[in-house]
């Protein structure tokens, strides 16, 4: 019966010695690799000695193996079997003495450590084991102390640099300084939020061209070019620390000051998000109270606004950008606040952005364009389907004074626009024709009255039948009473359609031949599209 793989805890020896370095030892000075020359970056953390023929269900992962051959001396032909089995439970190697109880390795067995990348070691007669263990796991201890004393003056070091009210930029200074290699932060969506040491440049084109992700995970195993280890704060994943070494030095050691590294970068982040969320909070309040004219005189609004980095003297043009309805807006609003402000950083970075309750508000130059500004909030706001937000332009404004009424035809743009085109629509104020008109007129109810009145049981959508006679109204007056046009569009046969218009008229009066009662109906068909605004 197979014996069981043994999955014992590897206790608190986390880092060893490679096969090749372990050659080099005094007391292995005269030994001899005979197969397995592929594997010697294999890693070492102890070592163990093989005294009885099933010795499988007691070794470990990263152990070199010690054995004169004495458990297989009646069955020298398991050594071919043995190789495969030490290698699929991970050992680092075996090393044996030959000549007592086994002459020679069979060729098989040889040729199944070449294959596996299996280290084979032919031990010196003269050298006893109880050497061999104490130099080794001496080296290895030394070598774990080593590591674990620098790995927490760096953590002390990198600590300090946040105490002192360092961010990012010197956090990754400080880890490039101390493992001589390029470091980068970056954030979630690949981009780079600070990076230092000699090959930035080539580190940078690394992350843009492959992403943090394709940067080699850490793992055990040789030095490599580059590392990349995830910045988790939290429960939620800010991004990466990334290291590269053109010259492939990054040793597993140095993996563990990344992670020290990228958990120190998580306290910067999260103290850094703790500080924006308190500003945005205030700038969110201050630009409330501008749009809404509690903020004071002029003078006040643009000495504030500079405070921020905003320009409010230049003419500006005000944006909204609404959550559109059935979305959740607890996970979109920052979302969409995130977007507009990325946004209006390349496209106008003195304009004031903010986030409301569920929406966005931006104040831009006049001259810059609008509809791209929301274009490309929109498109990187695509990655959270199936949310969509609705974006009103007002007309320019002149000066802090007329910024609220400015932010009142942005939102009524917003609004309108979602009616007339759906979700996702970009309208300006001056492009809303009749229905700018129509959402001027504050008193609602007056509005729902004037429908009542001029379209009577068309008013309503509780009938089926008088919901489609409003339609066939609706397309008669838009093709201006063209009866085949009309009929054509409605698939209608053309004395249906006479048929309808003469039970319009009943309902309604005599609109063919009235000019003002047909202008009349176009409006309050106009303002039941409106409904809602």
């Amino acid at each position: 019966m197979e014996p069981p793989v043994r999955l014992a805890s590897t206790g608190t020896i986390i880092h060893g010695v490679s096969v090749g370095e372990l050659l080099g030892v005094s007391t292995l000075a005269e030994a001899r690799l005979i197969a397995g020359e592929s594997g010697l970056g294999r890693i070492v953390q102890r070592l163990n000695v093989m005294e009885v023929p099933d010795i499988l269900a007691w070794v470990k992962p990263h152990e070199l193996l010690l054995t004169t051959g004495y458990p297989l001396r009646n069955t020298p032909q398991s050594l071919g079997r043995l190789v495969t089995d030490l290698d699929e439970r991970g050992l680092a190697a075996l090393a044996i003495k030959l000549g007592r109880y086994v002459d020679e390795l069979p060729p098989e067995m040889v040729e199944q450590a070449d294959r596996l990348g299996f280290p084979l070691i032919l031990l010196p007669n003269d050298v006893g084991f109880d050497d061999i263990l104490n130099q080794v796991l001496t080296d290895i201890l030394n070598r774990q102390a080593a590591v674990l004393v620098r790995a927490e003056e760096a953590h002390r070091a990198l600590v300090q640099v946040v105490l002192a009210g360092g961010g990012l930029d010197e956090v990754t200074t400080e880890v490039a300084a101390l493992l001589d290699v390029s470091v980068a932060a970056v954030d979630g969506r690949g981009r780079v939020l600070a990076a230092a040491g000699p090959h930035e440049p080539a580190l940078r084109e690394i992350i843009l061209r492959e992403g943090p992700a394709g940067v080699s995970a850490p793992a055990a195993g040789g030095p490599r070019t580059s590392v990349s280890v995830p910045v988790i704060a939290g429960g939620h994943h800010h991004g990466r620390i990334v290291a590269y070494s053109p010259s492939g030095t990054i040793q597993d050691s140095d993996v563990g000051i990344l992670e020290r590294a990228a958990t120190v970068a998580a306290l910067a982040v999260t103290r850094q998000e703790a500080v924006n969320a308190v500003e945005s909070k205030y700038r969110a309040d201050f630009l409330r109270d501008v749009l809404t004219g509690r903020a004071g005189s002029a003078e006040r609004v643009v000495a504030r606004a500079r405070a921020f980095g905003w320009d409010l003297e230049r003419p500006v043009t005000v944006l909204v950008a609404e959550l559109d309805p059935d979305g959740d807006e607890r996970t979109a609003q920052d979302r969409l606040v995130t977007c507009w402000t990325a946004a209006m950083r390349r496209h106008d970075p003195r304009g004031a952005v903010a986030g409301f309750s569920h929406e966005v508000v931006a104040v831009v130059d006049a001259a810059v364009d609008g509809s791209r500004i929301a274009k490309d909030a929109a498109s990187a706001f695509a990655d959270t389907p199936p949310v969509t937000f609705s974006t009103g332009t007002s007309r320019p404004s002149r000066g802090p004074e007329t910024l609220p009424e400015a932010y009142s035809q942005a939102l009524k743009a917003a609004r309108v626009g979602r009616q007339l085109h759906g979700p996702g629509a970009v309208a300006h104020f001056d492009q809303l024709g009749v229905y700018r008109l129509l959402s001027l007129v504050n008193d609602t109810d007056e509005l729902h009255a004037f429908v009542r009145e001029t379209l009577g049981p068309l008013a309503s959508d509780d009938d089926a039948e008088n919901a489609d006679l409003r339609r066939t109204l609706q397309v008669l007056l838009e093709t201006n009473l063209n009866v085949a046009e009309t009929a054509r569009r409605l698939h209608f046969h053309y004395n249906t359609l006479r048929y309808r218009i003469g039970k319009l008229e009943r309902l309604l009066g005599n609109f063919t031949d009235d000019p003002h009662l047909r202008l009349n109906l176009t409006l309050a068909l106009h303002v039941l599209r409106m409904r809602g605004i």
